[in-house]
C-alpha cells in the first residue's frame, strides 16, 4: 500500500475542490494514483469532483502571429508569474510566434535554432532564451507550438496572456473571430463528436458504467429492484452521449446565444470551421505542491542533529 502524503491530498484537493477526507480515501482506494484517484472521486462525487479539473499551475504566456492563411501560437513557459509581465520575456515570447508563424519548423529544436537577437543576446532565438535566463533570474522554455499554413483564414483570440485559440475558417470573419472567443471559454476537446479522443471517451464510459453500479447497488441495498444489464448499458451509453455533445465544438451551445449550437450559428452565417487549436498556460503541468509542515519538521529535525 502506497504511503499517502498530504502532500498527495492538498494536490489532488487543487484539482477537484473535493473535501480532504474524500480526497484522501480515494487515493488510498486508488493505491496513490492520482489519476484513477480522480476517477473514483468523479464516481462518487459526480461533477463537483470536475470544476477545478482546468487548474493550471505553471506560469507562461501564450503568443500568436497571423497573416492571412498563415499563422502559429506559441506557449512560452516560466517559474513565477512576476517575469510573465517582463518586457525582455514577453518580447522573446512574442517572437517566437513571429518566427514561427514565417518560418515552417517541425519542433522546438528547430525553432530555437532560427536566427534573431535581442537585448544583446543572440544569434539565435534559443541563445536570446539562454541569454534572458541569466539577465532575469528564472529558468524560461519554449513547450509547443501549433502553425497553419496554406488552408483557409485563420481567427485569433487571446484572453490576456493565458488563453490563446487559432481558428482555421471559411467565410465570415466575426463568425470566425466568434467561435475562437467561445472556444477559450467553453474549452471544448474536439471539432465534432467523431474527433474526440478515444481516451477521453474510455474515461467517460468507465465513470458512467462505476456510477451506474453504484446507484444499482444503493438501490438494492434500499430493498428495491436492481436495474437490468440493459437499462444500464442504456444509462452508460446516454452519459457518454451528453459527454460528446459537451465536449465537441460544433455542438455546444454558443455562447452569444444559448439557443442555438456553434454548428447553427456558422450555418447561418455561412461559415465553416475546419478546425481550432487552444492553449491554455500550464495545462497538463503540475507544479510541485510544497508539504510546508513536513519542511519546517525537517528543518527542526536538522537544528537538533547539530
Amino acid at each position: 500500500m502506497a504511503a499517502i502524503t498530504a502532500s498527495m491530498v492538498a494536490e489532488l484537493r487543487a484539482k477537484t475542490d473535493a473535501p480532504m477526507m474524500e480526497c484522501k480515501k480515494a487515493l488510498t482506494e486508488a493505491d496513490g494514483d492520482a489519476t484513477r484517484a480522480e476517477e473514483i472521486l468523479r464516481v462518487k462525487l459526480g461533477n463537483k469532483a470536475g470544476k477545478a479539473a482546468s487548474r493550471v499551475t505553471a506560469e507562461g504566456v501564450v503568443t500568436a502571429a497571423v497573416s492571412g492563411s498563415t499563422g502559429a501560437m506559441v506557449e512560452v513557459n516560466c517559474e513565477t508569474d512576476f517575469v510573465t509581465k517582463n518586457d525582455s520575456f514577453l518580447a522573446f515570447a512574442q517572437a517566437a510566434a513571429n518566427l514561427l508563424a514565417a518560418n515552417d519548423v517541425a519542433d522546438v529544436a528547430a525553432l530555437s535554432a532560427l536566427a534573431y537577437s535581442q537585448d544583446g543576446f543572440g544569434p539565435t532565438l534559443e541563445d536570446v532564451r539562454k541569454g534572458l535566463i541569466g539577465k532575469i533570474g528564472e529558468n524560461m522554455s519554449i513547450r509547443r507550438f501549433k502553425r497553419y499554413a496554406g488552408g483557409g483564414h485563420l481567427a485569433s483570440y487571446l484572453h490576456g496572456t493565458r488563453i490563446g485559440v487559432l481558428v482555421e475558417f471559411t467565410g465570415d470573419e466575426v463568425a470566425a473571430k466568434d467561435v475562437a472567443m467561445h472556444v477559450a471559454a467553453m474549452k471544448p476537446k474536439a471539432l465534432a463528436t467523431s474527433d474526440v479522443p478515444a481516451d477521453l471517451i474510455e474515461v467517460e464510459r468507465r465513470v458512467a458504467a462505476e456510477k451506474a453500479a453504484e446507484d444499482s447497488a444503493a438501490a438494492v441495498a434500499a430493498g428495491k429492484a436492481a436495474q437490468s444489464p440493459e437499462i444500464v448499458a442504456r444509462r452508460v451509453d446516454g452519459s457518454v452521449q451528453k459527454f460528446l455533445k459537451e465536449v465537441s465544438l460544433l455542438n455546444q451551445s454558443f455562447v452569444k446565444n444559448d439557443k442555438q449550437t456553434v454548428e447553427q450559428m456558422l450555418k447561418e452565417k455561412s461559415t465553416q470551421v475546419a478546425g481550432f487549436t487552444l492553449y491554455v498556460v500550464g495545462e497538463g503541468i503540475e507544479k510541485k505542491v510544497d508539504d510546508f509542515a513536513a519542511e519546517v519538521a525537517a528543518q527542526v529535525a536538522a537544528a537538533k542533529a547539530q
